[in-house]
């Protein structure tokens, strides 16, 4: 059970690391330049994501009365921005990838400073448990490795020999798709029995309802075109599931009840946005570009 661990994190990390070098690949600093001083773009991208969307996971969680322990998973995810799967779902919706790669970058390094504060005014607010201290040095340092450095890198070769940068983004988009698949197999395989226990009651439909208006709000909490407002949706419905299992660790003594509520919460909102990105894909291979 160890060794199978080990290896779904090690493709967990392939499949983050490919990801962002392929979207970095994909990236020109000229356009990178562009969304970084597009300053509305990134105020709205900080505003729903720091913000607004924590208080929609209190919303939600109080909405569908859910126990204790779900309704600690679901304030511990939405005050969690910058999931790697947010570059992702700008992949598969064929969105503005480079906008969302950079926006997932900077909302997961400013998420692990401001995720601690955020969750312990959330569970104080809710009543559902005590404070949360976390070592925002650590998760500022595993942004970096895993996602800034792997983009840097990308961004680096499309600069300085654009060739080698075009040969090598689809094998590392590739790597990704296959990695992600691997990953998306793992989490049902490794937390079924979490997420069967959890049938009967509402919060794995909590997770989906919160996943589908965290959608919506990042859509119209950006500016540009659709292409990119979409994108930016993607980025804000999938959070990082880091910082959250970091705290259920610290705080909350890695209890099974919210660690399976965990689980089901993420994997209902995966279930809620992939299928949005689908149709988003399917809807620009026929229609005219914007």
């Amino acid at each position: 059970m160890d060794t199978l661990h080990l290896l779904f994190n090690a493709v967990t990390v392939i499949f983050i690391a490919t990801t962002m070098l392929a979207a970095g690949l994909g990236a020109t600093l000229s356009a990178l330049r562009d969304i970084f001083a597009n300053l509305p773009l990134i105020l709205l991208a900080l505003l729903a994501n720091l913000l607004i969307i924590p208080l929609l996971g209190w919303g939600v969680a109080a909405l569908f009365g859910l126990p204790t322990a779900a309704f600690i998973a679901l304030l511990l995810v939405a005050s969690s921005p910058g999931g790697p799967f947010g570059a992702k779902l700008g992949m598969v919706q064929n969105g503005d990838v480079v906008t969302g790669a950079a926006m997932q970058v900077l909302l997961a390094a400013v998420g692990s400073i401001t995720f601690g504060p955020t969750a312990n005014v959330l569970l104080a607010a809710a009543k559902a448990g005590a404070g949360v201290s976390l070592d925002v040095a650590a998760l500022a340092l595993t942004v970096a490795v895993l996602q800034l450095v792997p983009f840097a890198v990308g961004l680096i070769l499309r600069h300085f020999t654009p060739t080698t940068a075009q040969t090598w983004q689809p094998a590392a988009a590739k790597v990704s798709n296959v990695t992600f698949l691997i990953v998306l197999a793992g989490m049902l395989l490794g937390n079924w029995r979490d997420v069967v226990a959890l049938v009967g009651s509402l919060t794995l439909l909590a997770g989906f309802v919160f996943a589908i208006a965290a959608f919506a709000l990042g859509t119209m909490l950006a500016t540009g075109s659709r292409v990119r407002r979409t994108t930016m949706g993607g980025v804000a419905a999938v959070r990082n599931a880091g910082p959250a299992l970091a705290a259920i660790g610290i705080a909350f003594g890695n209890q099974p009840a919210v660690l399976g509520a965990l689980a089901a919460v993420l994997l209902s909102g995966l279930a809620a946005a992939l299928p949005i990105a689908a149709l988003l894909s399917r809807q620009r291979a026929v229609a005219p570009p914007e």
